[in-house]
Parts: C-alpha cells; sequence; structure tokens
C-alpha cells in the first residue's frame, strides 16, 4: 500500500515537473493560447511559476523561475516521500 502510494506522489510530481519544462519550451514557439493542451500546461503550472516570478526578477530578459520551480519541486518530492515513509 504505502509503494503505490509513494509511486502516486512520485508521478504526479514529475508530470508537474515536465510540464515546467514544457512550459519553458513553448515559451520559444509561437503557440496558440486558446488550445486546449497548451491552456493546460499553463493554468497548471501558472500557481507555481507566478509566485516565483515575482520573488526571482528576470535578468536580461531570462526567466530562472523555471529552474528554480524544478528545484523547489524535487526537493518537496523528496521530502513528502521521506514523510511518507516514515509515517507508514
Amino acid at each position: 500500500m504505502i509503494l503505490l502510494l509513494i509511486q502516486v506522489v512520485n508521478i504526479v510530481f514529475e508530470v508537474l515537473t515536465w510540464l515546467i519544462i514544457g512550459r519553458c519550451v513553448l515559451s520559444f514557439i509561437r503557440h496558440n493560447p486558446s488550445q486546449p493542451i497548451i491552456r493546460f500546461v499553463y493554468e497548471v503550472t501558472e500557481p507555481i511559476m507566478a509566485p516565483l516570478r515575482r520573488l526571482i526578477p528576470s535578468a536580461g530578459g531570462i526567466d530562472f523561475s523555471p529552474i528554480v520551480a524544478v528545484l523547489a519541486i524535487t526537493m518537496v518530492q523528496k521530502l513528502v516521500t521521506a514523510l511518507l515513509w516514515t509515517l507508514f
């Protein structure tokens, strides 16, 4: 049971990480923001990216918030996994 729960948690965090990477790729290409998949990517990642963008200023037009977001997601993933192992 615990292994299944940990796997689900890891999958959720991995998907979130890949959505942030996908959003970075989308920023380099021209896309239609009204497309459902693109809108989904932006709606899922915006609650994470917006606060980081306010805290971290862009340097020379480069947005470092995705890097910080991926690092933070990885740290939270490891923390949640460790907590699940200790609780069960």
